[in-house]
Parts: C-alpha cells; structure tokens; sequence
C-alpha cells in the first residue's frame, strides 16, 4: 500500500483524467491551469509521486506509471511518514521474529545489520527509531550477556 497526501491525490486524478487526452505526457502548465498549484509546489508533488512510481515524470510532462497500486490517503505529509513508520515497525518486528533464537535473543549486530541491509531498506536513523520505539513500548529488550550484546523479544 502506498500513502499519499491529499495534495498528491489531486494531483493524481487530474493527471487520470487527462491521460488519454496526452498520451505522450500531460504538460505541467495544463496541471497548474487545473489544480491551482504554484509551479515549484507541483513538480514537488510529481516528483514524490514518481519515487513512489504513481508516475512518470519527464521533460515537465507527466502521465500515469503502468502499475497498479493500493493508495491510502492522508492530510499531511507528517501523517504519511508516521504510518509509513508504523509499517516499517510491524515489518521489523516480524524480522525480528524470524531472527530470534529458542530463547528469543538475537545479537544486535545481526538484528542491525538484516535492518540496514535487508528489504526494509532502513537508514541508520530510521533503524535505531525503530528499535528505540519497540524498546518503549515493551517488545523489545537490550541486554548484555558476557559475548556479547542482544536484544531480547518480549512477548
């Protein structure tokens, strides 16, 4: 699912409606004529609507990506980040899940490094984010034991 603002989904439908009427790409100035946005606030808009490949921006012309996808809107891009962070904790908490041992421990450096580098695509930020929030929220625990550091799972 991908999270878009309300911003981005006006966008959005106007670049639907005018898909079949320019079939190489609807020109930012019709977008702008339509939406009402300034010009640096649009190609803003279609350039996050691109990298989360709703679209294809190229030579100030947009029009729709060829793949389907199911949108959540939301108010504001602090919304977006939030759920998006939501889901990237409920994604990380089932690769913990994966990782633990019999006795629910995972080292942290292997925790850390399926994090950064595995399909979450985590940066270093966002990872100890994560991991700070479920230690908060009781589901996960740092422990030291004489090899080394762990996180313990909690459930």
């Amino acid at each position: 699912m991908i999270t878009i603002t309300k911003k981005e989904e006006v966008v959005l439908d106007q670049i639907r409606i005018f898909n079949l009427e320019y079939p190489d790409g609807i020109p930012v100035s019709v977008l702008m004529k339509e939406v009402g946005f300034h010009e640096y606030d649009l190609v803003e808009i279609l350039e996050e609507l691109q990298l989360k490949d709703l679209v294809v921006f190229k030579d100030n012309k947009a029009s729709l990506s060829e793949h389907e996808k199911e949108i959540n809107t939301v108010n504001s891009k602090k919304d977006v980040e939030e759920l998006e962070l939501n889901m990237k904790e409920k994604e990380s908490y089932k690769l913990i899940q994966e990782l633990v041992d019999d006795k629910n421990l995972v080292s942290k450096y292997t925790l850390e490094g399926h994090l950064l580098y595995g399909d979450l695509d985590l940066t270093n930020f966002r990872m100890y984010h994560i991991i700070l929030s479920l230690q908060n929220k009781g589901l996960l625990k740092s422990i030291v034991k004489d090899d080394g550091e762990y996180y313990l799972l909690v459930e």
